[in-house]
């Protein structure tokens, strides 16, 4: 008996409601209440012939688009919605974390929600007062312990809810992207307590967009798309995979690393950001490796030494980088042309692995002129640069840089 969970063949469906005809007031849908009306039903599969299964303290990543299935997968295996097919197995008890609130009761106090959602884990009180402390500290809620769930802030709830799901240890734990309500610090502190847990040798099951922290809590990934299993394997291996198709929900667009802007009513603006590594667009980079950004402007007046900055955030949303030509002695002076092309190339991106995301901005001594906020998101990945085919940390984990070029050319010439 290997598997703590066993998943065969899991479907799920759905009936959606098709009205035909335009759209109504309420004062024609009164009117129409007892007419017939032409409707017609579709079913949607969110689950097609799912099968997996995860062995005793391991931890599996679970990605892919908004509609892949991911969400419903989890509601599946925590015996909230029920399988239109299929079986799953469990040996242990589950701790579900998938949406703010979930198994918790309103009108109860945090001390009586704690205490009620370590019952239904099927715990002993005794159990629970051991670790009743830890919780209460993880959490933060200390003033509130006596007061209702239903005045509670979302970001208070989650906390609760988090540290109730990771102290009451149960043997396998199921995480929605719920962690994104909470902000930065908390979702370090939370992710620092999953690498607790999965040192303990309890199981997870992680739903989340940030690769980052996938690939380093889980060592395999399930991807989905549209409901179905498209690839599973070693973690490092399906989020490469998973990234190259631009498929990061939220981020289709931030992923291209040739992207053009629409034109707005501004005095001057971003037309276009390219994105390269060795002469060519990409949005996966090697340790050592070149980056260069190129920024397309366009300008109805004479500029005042044109700025380019950019600032790299790393996947917890700290920013690791900031660059501008302004600040290394690379100004160009005045430009009166109508459009221009500003490069910025650093010989060696000499970041750590992991996943990062860039605002570019534009400007002039003067003003700002234009900004990109999240406009590009991007992996670093090791490289082997010796022959044993370990990477040179010591050379290669600075986050600083000394050597960049920069340039600016009107459009014509570039």
């Amino acid at each position: 008996m290997s598997s703590i969970l066993e998943i065969r063949g899991l479907s799920k469906k759905f009936r959606i409601n098709h009205e035909s005809g335009p759209y109504l007031t309420v004062r024609d849908s009164l009117r129409n209440l007892f007419k017939s009306t032409k409707s017609s039903k579709e079913d949607f599969w969110a689950l097609r012939d799912v099968s997996f299964n995860v062995g005793y303290g391991e931890s599996i990543g679970v990605i892919g688009r908004n509609g892949a299935g991911k969400s419903t997968l989890l509601k599946v295996l925590s015996r909230i919605t029920p399988p239109t097919s299929g079986q799953v197995i469990t040996r242990g008890r589950m701790a579900s974390l998938l949406e703010v609130g979930t198994g918790f009761h309103p009108e109860l106090t945090g001390r009586e929600n704690v205490y009620f959602n370590g019952s239904v884990m099927g715990m002993k009180r005794k159990e629970i007062d051991d670790r009743f402390d830890e919780i209460v500290e993880f959490a933060g809620t200390e003033k509130f312990l006596d007061t209702p769930l239903k005045h509670y802030s979302s970001g208070m709830q989650l906390r609760l809810a988090f540290a109730v799901s990771a102290f009451l240890e149960p043997e396998i734990m199921v995480i929605d992207e719920v962690l994104a309500v909470g902000d930065a610090k908390f979702q370090r502190k939370c992710l620092g307590k999953m690498e607790d847990v999965t040192k303990s040798g309890r199981t997870i099951l992680f739903v989340s967009h940030n690769m980052a922290a996938v690939e380093n809590l889980c060592a395999r990934t399930i991807w989905l798309e549209s409901g179905t299993i498209v690839a599973e394997g070693p973690s490092k291996e399906i989020i490469p995979m998973y990234l190259k198709t631009g498929a990061v929900d939220g981020q289709e667009q931030n992923n291209s690393a040739d992207q053009t802007f629409a034109q707005v009513d501004k005095p001057a603006q971003i037309d276009r950001l390219e994105f390269l590594t060795r002469g060519q667009h990409s949005q996966v980079f090697y340790m050592g490796n070149d980056l260069e950004v190129r920024l397309h402007f366009r300008s109805n007046m004479t500029l005042d030494n044109p700025l380019m900055g950019i600032i790299v955030y790393d996947s917890a949303g700290t920013p690791v980088l900031f660059f501008n030509n302004k600040n290394y002695d690379a100004l160009f002076g005045k430009y009166d042309r109508r459009s221009g092309v500003i490069t910025m190339q650093i010989p060696e991106l000499n970041l750590m692995p992991g996943f990062y995301t860039i605002d570019v901005h534009f400007a002039s001594l003067v003003a700002d002129l234009d900004v990109k906020k999240s406009c590009f998101n991007f992996q670093i990945i090791y490289q082997s640069f010796a022959l044993a085919g370990e990477p040179l940390i010591e050379k290669y984990n600075r986050v600083f840089y000394k050597d960049i070029r920069w340039g600016l050319t009107s459009k014509e010439s570039a």
